[in-house]
């Protein structure tokens, strides 16, 4: 009873979440721009519209890349939610974002194959971090089950502040924030091709589109485990790191591939395997 109320939770609870914050990070970005900005519910009227379109999709290959996607996120959550093994949840939305890039890569629009491959840059650059961070997490722990995470008596960000930072760069380039949206665009107002997402459209771009929402709660648990012995400190630094995230999304201008490469791997190993040795020490 327990594990299917926890799997419920996951797959009702994370759509919602997921979607009330796209509305307020459009919301957020518009009053950093000056601008009213529309309703925080609006995401969920952008995505009835989305699967009340007509089917089209340019093969069938798209189609399956597109639920597979979908189900690797929720799949993903539900394990959260189950406080199941951070290594197995690793692998499964590592499968969601290499199907993502096949389904980019199966169309021949020249737009979505740039896309794709910008999009397997930001997975071969975010991948390593997260690995690294459940690595610390195991080191503190003893154990890469989030229930054990759970039970540890102090808050991981005292003994691992540089992996959580680490993390952050995972987040902004997983949420497609600037300096890293080079492979689509989270924001209309900054693309007219979206990159990865060009040939997706209708009830395909809404799979999409909800698979994003899952992957944004899944990215935001991982750091609300940061702080998980107090749910006042865990709201607090969720809602510091998530504005944070879209102040700087808003500051920042977007950079190349290259200097993402150079630039998270350099900063990002260097804080990763810093905060590692210190603990082993």
């Amino acid at each position: 009873m327990k594990i299917a109320l926890l799997t419920l939770a996951g797959l009702v609870l994370a759509p919602l979440a997921g979607g009330l914050l796209a509305g307020v990070d459009r919301k957020v970005t518009a009053w950093l721009q000056s601008r009213k900005g529309p309703p925080i519910i609006q995401p969920f009227y952008d995505l009835i519209k989305l699967f009340a379109k007509e089917k089209l999709a340019v093969n069938p290959w798209q189609v399956l890349c597109a639920w597979v996607y979908l189900m690797a996120a929720v799949f993903s959550v539900v394990l959260f939610f189950n406080q199941a093994d951070l290594l197995l949840l690793f692998f499964v939305q590592a499968v969601g974002a290499v199907f993502l890039v096949m389904g980019a890569l199966s169309v021949p629009s020249p737009y979505s194959q740039v896309g794709a491959q910008r999009e397997l840059l930001q997975v071969l650059t975010y991948e390593p971090l997260l690995m690294l961070v459940f690595v610390g997490i195991y080191q503190v722990t003893g154990s890469f089950r989030i229930s054990s995470v759970l039970d540890h008596p102090r808050p991981l960000l005292l003994e691992l502040p540089l992996l959580y930072l680490v993390l952050t760069y995972a987040l902004t380039i997983k949420l497609r924030k600037s300096p890293f949206d080079f492979s689509t665009s989270h924001h209309a107002h900054q693309e007219l091709v979206r990159g990865v997402l060009t040939e997706y459209s209708g009830p395909f771009l809404g799979l999409v589109e909800l698979a994003h929402w899952y992957e944004t709660v899944l990215i935001l648990g991982l750091c609300a485990l940061f702080w998980a012995t107090s749910v006042p400190g865990m709201a607090i630094l969720l809602g510091a790191t998530y504005f944070l995230e879209l102040l700087v999304d808003n500051t920042m201008a977007r950079m190349t591939w290259r200097w993402m490469l150079r630039y998270v791997w350099t900063v990002g190993l260097v804080l990763a395997f810093t905060n590692l040795l210190w603990l082993h020490l």
